[in-house]
């Protein structure tokens, strides 16, 4: 197509979307905003944006070219932050390093992705240690350290991070180059097989910091993230980019909070005493949090959190708003970057009335800007979004991963019929609010019916005295499937809480219509925790293999 209106300057200049365009407001409008370190270290955004040039010329001094890959296994730190802008601004690939899987997997990610690099956090320097001759691509080993004296053991470190950043000048020439260019890459962490590789590129991580902004910045009452926040992740930076705040909180200028390794109790100082306004986790971290809470004697007034990884049950959802938390749930998936969903609440609906409130808050929620999202059948077919037909959520969206690393049969599956399949099957209502059923993988076929997983969980949590719930369908020779309930007891309220209670707990729901009386277990389990992932989710797959055919 030719036209005046296709007629462009040659001076023009074509803005690309790279992550280094993400500094120019902050920097302009917040410039001695500050970005905090646990009580370690505090630096303006003018300093911060140095260090990343610094970073960036040591990192060209060892050796780091355009399209290399720098690995970094970390705990949250401004260490971190400065990586997540310094390393993709170079034109090379960031791989967030899950430092929790185990050291044979974490062998296979950095090998899998090709790093040539390494920024290690010395309390890891044991681990690689172990898996140092197994990392065949590796050439250059950083050491990063809290301590006076690193920790480097037998490693054979090309120096510490500080030292490195000591010398060079910090203003390094990040270039232009093409917006689809990777930036960053991760390993999904499912409970089957290796972990598969996603990447994305400039201009996905771009925008979806500009539509997470738009969304929580679009809320009028409740769930709203603006220039007055203040920012800390609870949710792992190396998994899904932590969702994508620690880009967003940069570009909103906002103050910054980066709490190091997770302890409930360190985590409640810094919400106090750094005024921390809003954060995310997963359920698990959430829970201990309100239990470091209420053993102080305080509460969390003034604190946004959204919850994410596992479903945000009812039960949890109440404590925390009585303890004056602003909770609600996100929806997303480490192969969307991972932004898909959140349930902020209208403002016709704060009610003040936690019953209520606590339903909206506990749906995946509604469909963030730019997300094509919707439900099909098993023959392809959209469903209906009338809050009662069911089907598998598939999606488009700009920031989705493209396929996985290597793996072209996972890849097809995953975008089979070109929409992104999440392997997860809900409900749209009228309104627009998503509610995830349960996983494909998870529902429970008993006495010809469907049955809900999450759902018994989710009543589960109701009951005094529970403080964790995971249910799974078992073999059964006269239904097909039965389900089978673990709990775990609330160490102050559940004492006397027994399997016939909570029988009778979900008889009640299964009177009133809620769920059928085929979703009431057989047995229930007390046990003293549930098996996680390394990402914080129940992980089903074990307690299938525990407890099946027995």
């Amino acid at each position: 197509m030719t036209g005046k209106f296709t007629q462009a300057s040659s001076s023009a200049y074509q803005y690309p979307l790279l992550v280094k365009q993400l500094w120019h407001a902050p920097l302009q409008q917040a410039p001695d905003q500050v970005i905090v370190y646990r009580d370690c270290a505090r630096f303006t955004y003018r300093e911060l944006r140095e260090r990343i040039g610094r970073l960036a010329s040591s990192l060209a001094g060892l050796g780091v070219a355009a399209g290399d890959v720098v690995g970094i296994l970390d705990w949250d730190s401004h260490r971190y932050l400065e990586a997540y802008f310094a390393v993709p601004m170079m034109g090379a690939v960031l791989q967030t390093v899950n430092v929790r899987l185990s050291p044979d997997q974490i062998a296979y990610t950095i090998n899998h992705a090709g790093a040539s690099v390494l920024l290690v956090n010395d309390d890891f320097a044991p681990m690689l240690e172990g898996i140092r001759q197994h990392l065949t691509q590796v050439k250059t080993l950083v050491s990063m350290s809290d301590r006076v004296v690193p920790q480097t053991g037998g490693l054979p470190f090309a120096g510490a991070y500080e030292s490195l950043l000591r010398n060079p000048e910090p203003g390094y020439d990040f270039p232009d180059f093409d917006e689809n260019v990777p930036a960053t890459t991760f390993y999904t962490t499912g409970t089957s097989g290796q972990p598969k590789g996603v990447v994305f590129s400039h201009r996905q991580l771009v925008l979806h910091s500009l539509a997470e902004m738009a969304f929580l910045g679009t809320a009028a009452k409740q769930g709203r993230f603006c220039r007055d926040d203040v920012y800390m992740p609870m949710t792992p930076m190396f998994h899904a980019h932590a969702w994508g705040l620690p880009w967003t909180a940069t570009l909103s200028g906002v103050k910054q909070v980066y709490p190091g390794r997770y302890d409930p109790g360190f985590l409640l100082k810094l919400i106090k005493t750094e005024g921390v306004t809003f954060t995310h986790c997963v359920p698990t971290l959430l829970q201990r949090l309100l239990d470091a809470a209420t053993a102080a004697k305080t509460d969390l007034a003034g604190l946004k959190m959204v919850i994410g990884g596992s479903e945000l049950s009812n039960g949890l959802a109440k404590q925390a708003l009585a303890l004056g938390v602003d909770v609600f749930a996100g929806y997303g998936m480490s192969e969307s970057a991972p932004l898909l969903c959140m349930a902020q609440i209208q403002s016709a609906d704060l009610s003040g009335d936690t019953e209520k409130e606590a339903a909206i808050r506990t749906k995946a929620g509604l469909a963030a800007p730019l997300v094509d999202l919707r439900l099909i059948d098993a023959g392809g077919n959209e469903v209906a979004a009338d809050g009662k037909t069911r089907g598998e959520i598939v999606l488009r969206a700009p920031w989705l991963a493209q396929g996985y690393i290597d793996n072209p049969k996972a890849s097809e599956e995953l975008w089979s019929g070109g929409y992104m399949h999440t392997g997860d099957i809900g409900v749209i209502e009228p309104n627009g609010y998503l509610r995830v059923v349960d996983r494909i993988k998870d529902v429970i076929k008993t006495g010809g019916e469907w049955v809900s997983s999450l759902e018994i969980e989710d009543l589960l949590s109701r009951c005094d005295g529970v403080s964790d719930a995971a249910v799974i369908g078992v073999n059964d020779k006269q239904w097909g499937e039965r389900p089978l309930a673990f709990v775990v007891k609330d160490a102050r309220t559940g004492v006397d809480l027994t399997d016939t209670k909570l029988k009778m707990h979900l008889k009640g729901f299964a009177d009133a219509g809620v769920i059928s009386k085929y979703a009431i277990p057989d047995k229930i389990l007390f046990v003293e925790q549930l098996p996680k992932t390394s990402v914080g989710k129940v992980n089903k797959k074990e307690l299938r293999e525990k407890y099946d055919n027995r």
